[in-house]
């Protein structure tokens, strides 16, 4: 599975994607799996309560996981492909 980090969290990771050597892992496994390997990004998607950030959108092929599927208990393969999104400003 692979992970695509855009913006600050790009730089945070030092890398723009990440792929996880693992055949199948709920969403939550995925993510700790991320954080595990890239430890400068919690600070970045984590709140006080070491949980996903409200401003922090995190995609699950194309689509939000806690609206249209089953959130940290969503089941990802190999082929899926994960998005982590910095919170945006606008203008």
């Amino acid at each position: 599975m692979d992970w695509r980090l855009f913006a600050t969290l790009s730089e945070a990771a030092g890398t723009d994607e990440v792929s996880l050597d693992r055949e199948e892992a709920t969403l939550r496994e995925a993510f700790d799996a991320l954080l595990e390997t890239h430890p400068d990004l919690a600070a970045e998607v984590l709140d006080e309560d070491e949980q996903l950030s409200d401003h922090v959108r995190l995609l699950v092929d194309g689509a939000d996981p806690f609206a249209e599927t089953d959130g940290w208990d969503t089941v990802v393969d190999e082929d899926t492909e994960l998005a982590l999104f910095p919170p945006v400003s606008g203008g």
